[in-house]
């Protein structure tokens, strides 16, 4: 049945930037646009508070490589091992059956990603001597800022959609049928982008008084409050979280909310370390 009516937002965009050329996507776009300008924002973080550039360059190899094979990895982990077991070579951005196909970034989770972000900073930390919470703290804005421009792309690639609904701001995702449904994939986006300025006003107002651990735990549990809420307003990714209770999205946001919560409780009982205040590193230091 016809449940679209006019007022009703249709979204019809070609996932690919250029429509005979298979990339790039615009999905990839938006992931390189958030990547560069969360690259950026650390940059003028690491000045205003005295640290060298050249750090920050190894920090983002690091944290680069660790949330592509996260992101990948916990898609194939959480989502579907035995399809995996069976195509190995597709965990490769690669198709060889029935002919040879080009995947690009297709099949990545964000609960995956965000363990590779961890486990990247933490191998970081531990060969460069810096403080693991520290780096994170201030990563949690760049991180938020390119979250919005992910999910972003995921609604351009009309992917991730939501449950049907009768709301006026309702979008018909017409690739996939002609029901109203919820834009899961924007309010997530647009989420991160409060989450940002949230985070980097507490960073530029309150930076000599918050303790380490603080952005993060913050971090933790907002986000994936929301996002434990808006699995709510999602369609399945895979067919077996039917027969769940919670779906799996909101099963991996339980760990992360928690920790969230103890990091939080911690940092009012952990000494503040000497991380320099906003403006207050050495001339020339950069």
């Amino acid at each position: 049945m016809d449940l679209a009516p006019l007022s009703y937002i249709h979204w019809d965009v070609n996932p690919n930037v250029f429509p005979n050329l298979e990339i790039p996507k615009w999905y990839g776009l938006c992931w390189a646009t958030g990547v560069l300008l969360a690259y950026q924002g650390m940059r003028y973080i690491y000045k205003k508070e005295g640290k060298g550039l050249n750090q920050l360059d190894i920090l983002a190899t690091y944290i680069m490589v660790g949330t592509l094979l996260g992101a990948r990895l916990g898609h194939i982990i959480f989502y579907d091992p035995t399809y995996y077991w069976h195509h190995p070579i597709e965990i490769l951005p690669i198709r060889l059956t029935p002919s040879f196909e080009f995947t690009g970034l297709s099949g990545l989770a964000s609960h995956g990603g965000g363990i590779g972000v961890f486990l990247s900073i933490y191998l970081y930390c531990r060969k460069y001597q810096e403080s693991f919470l520290q780096i994170a703290d201030r990563l949690t804005i760049a991180v938020a800022l390119t979250g919005a421009f992910i999910r972003f792309g995921n609604l351009l690639n009309s992917e991730m959609i939501g449950v049907p609904t009768n709301l006026p701001w309702a979008f018909v995702f017409t690739s996939t049928d002609n029901i109203p449904r919820h834009p899961a994939q924007l309010y997530e986006s647009l989420f991160c982008l409060f989450l940002f300025a949230l985070l980097f006003s507490l960073w530029k107002t309150k930076a000599d008084r918050i303790r380490d651990g603080f952005l993060l735990g913050v971090f933790l549990t907002t986000l994936f409050s929301f996002r434990f809420v808006d699995e709510f307003f999602k369609i399945n990714q895979e067919p077996f979280e039917d027969e769940l209770l919670l779906n799996m999205g909101q099963i991996l946001s339980i760990p992360f909310f928690l920790t969230g919560i103890i990091l939080i409780f911690r940092s009012n009982r952990r000494q503040n370390s000497a991380f320099p205040t906003p403006g207050s590193g050495p001339p020339g230091s950069v």
